[in-house]
């Protein structure tokens, strides 16, 4: 991943990934079969830990 250096940037990523955890979701409403569920359970997953890792490099940013 590229070195956010800004609170800009990272607000930035943080939208984009919160938005991405939307429309995972969404998608794994409008699917069904455990092979979609699965992967898309995992996809999100995914997207959580990441907003997590940016809202804590986000919080040792200044305001």
């Amino acid at each position: 991943m590229a070195d956010l250096e800004t609170a800009q940037d990272l607000d930035a990523h943080i939208a984009a990934v919160r938005a991405n955890i939307r429309d995972l979701t969404e998608q794994a409403a409008a699917y069904s079969g455990a092979a979609d569920e699965s992967r898309n359970a995992d996809r999100i997953a995914e997207q959580e830990e990441l907003l997590a890792q940016l809202q804590k490099r986000r919080a040792l940013l200044p305001e």
